[in-house]
């Protein structure tokens, strides 16, 4: 499914339905507080509320390295980080403005 930000896909955590994409590739920069994770935007299939999943840089792919395309992002890594929004007090289905919560590598 497509939404006016790119590709969406849908994954199920806890027997819900939820609707990510990748909201921001990672940034690298030889300043370190300029890097970025990667940061993936979900919401529950039924609500609005979006969150935002930013996670740590990693370290910086070789010279020539192809951008991260969201097909390359485990299924798992996403369920493990919504998890943690939710674990977190993120409501999903409730009104609001986006919320970040930050996530280890690992989604945790």
């Amino acid at each position: 499914m497509a939404s006016r930000h790119g590709a969406e896909f849908g994954i199920e955590v806890g027997g819900e339905a939820y609707l990510w994409r990748l909201q921001r590739r990672p940034q690298w920069s030889s300043d370190p507080s300029e890097r970025r994770g990667m940061g993936i935007a979900v919401r529950h299939q039924e609500g609005q509320r979006e969150a935002v999943l930013e996670f740590p840089p990693p370290p910086q792919p070789k010279y020539g390295a192809a951008p991260l395309k969201p097909a390359q992002i485990a299924p798992d890594l996403v369920a493990k980080a919504i998890a943690s929004a939710l674990a977190a007090g993120w409501e999903p289905l409730s009104r609001g403005k986006t919320v970040t919560y930050m996530v280890d590598e690992r989604g945790a």
